[in-house]
């Protein structure tokens, strides 16, 4: 099932940055000395630093993307060296660029859908022995049947399909489709920042591999781009896991205690905690629990008045506005507890659930679907001159969070000021 509300811009932005950021320097003609220097040495240093990287935190799976990229790189390499010096390719040129071609987006597709199930130690081998056995026979036929096997790769079997453009073998051209159909259906079922990488990564090696004898240092430099795409995919993820929760998708305890730390002189801050939960996962278990988080999570990302929200542990949460006065939070705090409020929330089990959002409001306005409304109570706080450093203004919004208890609940109440009700809407 396709998770289109999960996939998000950023995702592909650093890769995408590489990838032009590697266009740009591949076209520059003159070069210094410094950067000729640079950049036959570069994919060696990232495959050293990225795989090193990787190992550290056992990513087996990003590895063997950055050692068949860094293959295809070193035997490509050593043709365009023996070009550059002799003016000419080698006899065997033809036959291991064609391989190389085929055999790329095959096994970069391969190793980027092959996810990590199994035992470690286990996965690694067999993710070894894959890589082994297909170089082996890649290997094999080029020593053994050059020419019959040049003939083979080089033939034109759809006439119809093949055009004046192409420029690599046509049986390169499917494989690559196929590849980028894999991962953008792999990226569509679970967004993530090395979903993403591994398809930007896919068209920087598809427009690298005809420019590879033409263009000097392509191969260098994509091949380079490629493998810091991956390293900073696992970056970017390891980022998202300290810092945002996974069931909500907001900015989790630890980004808000950075968050804390660069606030200036005026702000507020707001402790938001769901009513009665404990009573919601045990009377509808800890799935419809879950849902009412995620519902919670959702309204509060969208409070307006320049508030940001935190997921700060279990049912609470928490809402910083910077610059503002405890004035100018209150309305927008108020009408963000009476949308939750509001909201009936569904109760359906997993094989019944909506395909689409148009179907999921149809489901709620229906009477006869099953539905429990959810409550939420707020305090708030603002740094005053007996308040001032962020923990103090925090922790007088979580008291004013347990007048907001002991007033009824569903209701926003300021830090020394008395609770007013707020309007509650029965299921």
């Amino acid at each position: 099932m396709f998770r289109l509300s999960a996939v998000r811009l950023s995702h592909f932005l650093p890769s995408a940055c590489l990838l032009v950021s590697g266009l740009a320097a591949a076209y520059v003609r003159d070069l210094s000395v410094f950067f000729t220097s640079l950049f036959n040495v570069l994919p060696t240093l990232v495959l050293l630093l990225g795989g090193a990287y990787c190992a550290v935190y056992r990513r087996q799976r990003e590895l063997f993307l950055m050692l068949t990229v860094y293959i295809a790189y070193f035997l490509l390499d050593t043709q365009t060296d023996f070009y550059r010096d002799n003016g000419r390719v080698r006899e065997d040129a033809a036959v291991v660029f064609h391989l190389v071609c085929l055999l790329l987006p095959l096994m970069f597709a391969l190793y980027g859908a092959w996810q990590e199930r199994t035992h470690l130690f286990q996965d690694m081998v067999a993710r070894f022995a894959v890589l082994l056995a297909v170089g082996s026979v890649a290997l094999g036929l080029e020593q053994s049947f050059p020419q019959a096997l040049l003939g083979w790769l080089a033939e034109i079997r759809w006439p119809s399909l093949h055009g004046q453009w192409m420029s690599l073998i046509q049986l390169a051209y499917p494989v690559f489709l196929c590849a980028f159909i894999l991962l953008v259906v792999q990226y569509l079922r679970q967004p993530r920042p090395l979903h993403a990488a591994q398809l930007i990564g896919l068209i920087g090696l598809f427009w690298m591999l005809p420019k590879t004898f033409i263009l000097p240092f392509t191969l260098n430099i994509m091949c380079s781009q490629v493998m810091l795409m991956i390293a900073a995919a696992v970056s970017h993820e390891a980022y998202q896991m300290a810092f945002r929760d996974e069931l909500t998708g907001l900015p989790g305890r630890r980004a808000l205690n950075e968050r804390m730390q660069r606030l200036g002189r005026n702000y507020v801050l707001a402790m938001t905690d769901v009513d009665h939960f404990k009573k919601f996962n045990d009377t509808h278990g800890h799935d419809v629990g879950d849902q009412v988080l995620r519902l919670v999570a959702s309204k509060l990302s969208k409070v307006t008045g320049g508030g940001r929200a935190y997921r700060y542990g279990g049912e609470e949460f928490a809402v910083v506005f910077a610059g503002k006065s405890i004035e100018e939070c209150m309305p927008h705090l108020e009408a963000v507890r009476e949308v939750i409020a509001n909201y009936n929330i569904q109760l359906r089990n997993q094989d019944n659930r909506p395909q689409d959002d148009q179907q999921g409001r149809q489901r709620r306005g229906s009477p006869a679907a099953s539905s429990v409304s959810v409550t939420i109570s707020i305090g708030v706080s603002e740094r005053l001159a007996d308040h001032r450093s962020p923990d103090e203004v925090l922790k007088s919004a979580d008291q004013a969070l347990y007048s907001a208890k002991g007033a009824g609940r569903n209701c926003v109440v300021a830090f020394g000021v008395q609770a007013q009700r707020g309007a509650v809407r029965m299921a």
